[in-house]
């Protein structure tokens, strides 16, 4: 496929792109990559999703495809060749979509609120919420992986793109708040897996640095000092 005819709105530190970067590249898709500032919407952007007005956005020839979760299960579909990202039995499949929403809507949005708590005991309720929902998703390992090294079995899937994009946003969150949240005695099964995950060459590729990401959380955090 032609990089012209794959393009890829987004910015490099938001997981959600990052997520896609990683489905793309597990099947070796070519593409153009196009920076768009979130908070300043270009008009390409708006012209793509005009109803959310949201990165990323994935454009296949002329045809824009939105949201994070979607555009995975696009790519999985429209590019056949190599890797299957989602389970191909239909209850393995139904699983993976529940964990990948469960992720998206219950549990990443945590990791943002707890760099933001102010107080001890705002930070520990969150926390508390954090690991109430690793153990869930320890628990979805077992079950997805069915012993194997990933969610996907022995090899990388849907899961493992969605809430592996999100470990570089952990492993920031847990520097800034002093915490470890993802560790070998709570959670040894999750914990084995992030570190495979994170040593994958694909991962290594597309992850943020930590450093680069800490430097970005402390430009907001400036911003919204000075914006108060």
């Amino acid at each position: 496929m032609a990089t012209r005819d794959v393009k890829l709105l987004g910015t490099w530190s938001c997981p959600y792109v990052n997520r896609v970067q990683l489905a793309l590249k597990l099947k070796s898709i070519e593409y153009e990559f196009i920076e768009d500032n979130p908070y300043n919407r270009s008009e390409i952007l708006v012209k793509n999703n005009p109803v959310l007005k949201k990165i990323p956005v994935l454009i296949h020839g002329n045809k824009p495809v939105c949201e994070s979760l979607i555009i995975v299960q696009y790519i999985d579909d429209a590019w056949p060749i190599g890797p299957s990202l989602l389970p191909s039995d239909a209850y393995d499949r139904a699983l993976a979509r529940f964990w990948a929403a469960y992720t998206d809507d219950k549990w990443y949005p945590l990791i943002k609120m707890l760099r933001q708590a102010e107080g001890k005991e705002e930070k520990e309720a969150i926390i508390a919420k954090l690991a109430e929902g690793l153990i869930l998703l320890e628990d979805a390992f077992v079950i997805c992986g069915k012993g194997k090294d990933y969610f996907g079995g022995e090899n990388i899937g849907y899961i493992d793109i969605v809430l592996g994009s999100s470990l570089a946003w952990l492993r920031v969150t847990e520097i800034v708040v002093g915490v470890q949240l993802l560790d070998q005695t709570r959670t040894p099964g999750l914990a084995k897996w992030a570190e495979r995950v994170i040593s994958n060459d694909v991962f290594k590729d597309v992850l943020p640095e930590t450093k680069k990401l800490l430097e970005l959380h402390e430009k907001i955090q400036a911003f919204i000092k000075s914006s108060t």
